[in-house]
């Protein structure tokens, strides 16, 4: 039976391409005004990128279109993701270790630094009332990482030594006595052997977030703009470059199939998994060298009282050896429908579909001449990939419960359901230096900047404002360059273009302010009694995190999962009993 699923999964990379429909425009057509710019796709990143581009140009018309009847449904909707506001403090596939084995940083620090460029415009947008209570969406949860082996312990005492050194982490706690660990997560201890070695670290600044609160927050704001039209149920079908480089886009209302055309001096592509169809759709010759290989997602997860009352924390662990950085085990500590939950996981498997709501088609759908080749060699030199991905999918229920009882020994399987989450579509590149497979997020802009399109797998929200602000200057320059939005960008983010690893005084003001405008429990207090201000040690902090710094733009990370699903209507019932 394995064999099978592994021939049909490689079979499926090898296919016949399809086509794209992109063709030359003849003008500006449709008969109706030209748009400043149209987003395509309800989710945080469209969102993001819209409360930007209000803020910064108010007077522009902005065209918002999502082919679900509601905005965050997909991969942004609090049961779709982690709900992690990944800060690098317990993820440990941010700090890889090198060939010479020893713990690299570097990464996490450039995570940690776009997160609090979120913090800070989350922050902002609860200030001008864009945002509603923050209570609703984002809260203080501690992020732990925990390991067990000789060997592992020792990677974890490393990478704990390297980050207290920085700013950036100060006050993260480390340990390897089992008396303290049970204190941080009783779960995690409770049943489990007394003489296994663990180590685990524990950071208070962590927290979780409901993206799909937050971003229907954002959208219920940018929809009483004057100039922003936000509509559901709108599925883009047709992109067409117009003679004068504007865009001529085809709505379909997905109920009844009436189609309506809009002209866009500009478009951004953020449909999720869809994104890549689209970005074919398009015709621009930047979308001749990507494809995509889709991974879903589920977490077996628990409204029990009890039980969730006992584990207020996020803890991860490591990947197992050979399986790909996105399956990172995490029991994690949520708030959704109102109702504390535990979710565990996550469970990859393997889906032709590029949504949750999308086609089994769309795998064979993005199949191009251009990309067919790369797909194939990056199947057949990621066929570790594709047997995890198999070992993923043949689980059954005792599997996945055996899995729970690694971090939750006592675990009652009557407590938990699985829950089918996001879909995740992984890019595949084709480089000068060959194909390869990517984990992370990347924008695609044309040339002349009028198309961009963000793909990718999550980090996604976490790091939605900095994604979306680097996005601003590659198709935009000269007016991020101006006075104007310069002025605009530094009220919204104190620290643009300043990296707080260097400055640990901003830094320490900065969160001070996050904290309190976004009512982060317990978070000031612990601000102020881990962030010194002393010259000396500042000075050394500073010159550790320059050496190790590396600048990059978007991190990777992401949740996968698997096939069962618990019904929707049930589990929403479920909550509001519980």
């Amino acid at each position: 039976m394995k064999n099978n699923i592994v021939a049909a999964l490689c079979f499926s990379l090898c296919l016949l391409p399809g086509h794209t429909f992109a063709q030359s425009g003849d003008g500006a057509r449709g008969g109706g005004e030209i748009v400043d710019i149209t987003l395509i796709g309800g989710g945080t990143m469209s969102v993001t990128l819209a409360t930007w581009l209000n803020e910064l140009e108010p007077d522009w018309n902005i065209r918002l279109y999502e082919r679900r009847d509601g905005i965050a449904q997909e991969s942004s909707d609090g049961w779709n993701n982690a709900g992690t506001g990944h800060s690098a403090f317990c993820e440990m596939n941010y700090t890889p270790q090198d060939e010479d084995g020893s713990v690299d940083i570097a990464r996490a620090i450039n995570v940690t630094e776009q997160f609090e460029i979120s913090r800070q415009f989350w922050a902002h947008q609860v200030e001008r009332g864009a945002l509603r209570d923050p209570q609703s969406f984002i809260s203080t949860v501690p992020h732990m990482s925990v390991v067990w082996g000789q060997e592992n312990i020792d990677f974890l005492s490393e990478r704990y030594q390297k980050m207290s050194s920085i700013p950036l982490y100060a006050g993260m706690e480390y340990t390897e006595d089992n008396a303290t660990i049970a204190e941080w997560m009783p779960l995690v201890m409770d049943g489990r052997e007394d003489n296994t070695p663990m180590a685990a670290t524990r950071m208070d600044l962590g927290t979780e977030v409901n993206w799909g609160v937050l971003t229907r927050q954002l959208a219920d704001h940018l929809a009483n703009q004057p100039n922003v039209t936000l509509t559901t149920g709108s599925e883009v079908r047709e992109l067409e470059r117009n003679e004068d480089n504007t865009w001529r886009i085809t709505v379909a209302d997905v109920d009844s199939g009436e189609e309506t055309i809009v002209n866009s001096r500009y478009v951004f592509n953020g449909a999720g998994g869809a994104a890549l169809l689209l970005l074919q759709e398009s015709g621009i010759p930047e979308a001749k060298h990507y494809g995509g290989f889709p991974v879903g997602g589920s977490f077996l997860y628990t409204t029990n009282p009890d039980v969730v009352s006992r584990h207020q924390a996020k803890v991860y662990g490591l990947a197992a050896e050979g399986s790909p950085p996105m399956s990172v085990p995490h029991l994690d500590l949520r708030y959704l429908d109102g109702t504390p939950t535990l979710f565990f996981g996550p469970f990859a498997t393997f889906s032709t579909r590029f949504l949750k709501a999308g086609s089994w088609t769309n795998l064979f759908d993005s199949m191009t001449f251009s990309n067919v080749l790369p797909m194939m060699k990056v199947g057949l030199s990621n066929f570790g990939l594709v047997r995890y991905l198999v070992g993923e999918v043949m689980q059954d229920r005792e599997d996945r419960l055996d899995a729970l009882r690694e971090y939750y020994p006592e675990a009652n399987p009557d407590d938990w359901q699985l829950w089918t989450a996001g879909q995740r579509v992984q890019i595949i590149k084709k480089t000068d230096d060959g194909s390869k497979l990517q984990f992370g997020t990347e924008a695609v802009v044309s040339e002349d900047g009028t198309m961009s399109a963000l793909l990718g797998a999550s980090p996604g929200a976490s790091t939605a404002p900095p994604i979306m602000l680097n996005l601003l200057t590659r198709v935009f320059p000269d007016r991020v360059e101006s006075e104007e939005w310069q002025t605009k960008l530094k009220e919204i983010i104190p620290s643009l273009d300043m990296k707080l690893a260097d400055d640990p005084e901003l830094l320490r003001e900065v969160r001070l302010n996050t904290a309190r405008v976004l009512q982060l429990e317990g978070q000031e207090a612990f601000i102020l009694a881990n962030m010194t201000t002393d010259d000396s040690s500042e000075a050394q902090a500073t010159e550790d995190s320059s050496e190790t710094f590396e600048q990059t733009t978007e991190p990777e990370s992401g949740e996968v999962g698997d096939v069962e699903n618990a019904d929707e209507e049930e589990r929403r019932e479920s909550a509001t009993d519980r």
